[in-house]
């Protein structure tokens, strides 16, 4: 025989639902998992992935999946693993639509290891010298002396910008090995995909947008943010900055003990 929660436990389950109900207006395509992480790490509630995942579904408010959306790849070779910052970096194009104005193209550079967006570009049209712009942002933010001897690397599909004379000169001389992904394997930018899944879901797709430069301003805004505050599960739920942060902390700390 089911015994009802006493009146304390329903109190104390109001005030979460309260709170959960309310991430989920603000972000709609997050799941369990990473409502429960900013509750327990950004707002400090003593609470586990199971009572979020239960009180969710009886709200019926858990993302439902969608087996059309699901892609079918055969992966022929293995991806890049990073073991460290600015080791290895993953660059990528979307866009999205501005009404009565036409596409707006993003083009970010993300860190595989830190998940952070050193660097990006966004605007119309989108040409190499636009992913070059993104690169350059990249470049300068995590290397302010300069990226030859670095041993930067960075991970591309095989479309027109990056696989341009223009792009690969530049790339030469600011000492970045490019790699690109094998055909039909997106996975081989996997981190950079996911990344911009994250782009679409928490910022793009939320309203209509009816100005580039509102776009674009709003944009910097989300990036400086999302650096700062998204929580990761990859990253023991820090965010990229933090986990940045404290991975060199670390390590200066290893080269003084040593």
């Amino acid at each position: 025989m089911k015994r009802n929660p006493s009146p304390k436990i329903v109190a104390r389950n109001q005030l979460v639902m309260q709170r959960i109900e309310e991430l989920k207006k603000e972000h709609p395509f997050w799941g369990y998992r990473h409502v429960w992480a900013h509750l327990k790490y950004a707002e400090g509630f003593r609470i586990n992935k199971k009572r979020v995942l239960r009180l969710m579904r009886i709200a019926d408010l858990l993302v439902k999946p969608d087996s059309k959306l699901r892609a079918k790849r055969t992966v022929n070779t293995k991806k890049p693993k990073p073991s460290q910052p600015n080791e290895w970096w993953g660059i990528d194009m979307t866009k999205v639509m501005v009404n009565g104005y036409g596409w707006i193209y993003v083009v970010i550079v993300l860190d595989w290891f830190t998940k952070k967006i050193a660097g990006y570009y966004i605007g119309s049209p989108c040409k190499a010298q636009h992913w070059l712009d993104a690169l350059d942002m990249a470049a300068n933010k995590q290397f302010p002396n300069g990226t030859r001897g670095q041993g930067i690397k960075v991970m591309s599909d095989n479309g027109c910008q990056p696989t341009s004379d223009k792009f690969m000169a530049m790339c030469c001389t600011m000492g970045i090995e490019q790699a690109f992904t094998s055909y039909n394997n997106p996975k081989g930018n996997a981190d950079t995909e996911r990344m911009m899944r994250t782009m679409k879901e928490e910022f793009f797709w939320l309203k209509e947008w009816d100005s580039p430069f509102v776009l674009g301003k709003e944009f910097a805004k989300w990036v400086e943010n999302y650096n700062c505050s998204y929580l990761h599960s990859a990253l023991g739920y820090r965010s990229p900055e933090q986990f940045e942060k404290q991975y060199f902390d670390s390590h200066k700390t290893l080269l003084v003990q040593a």
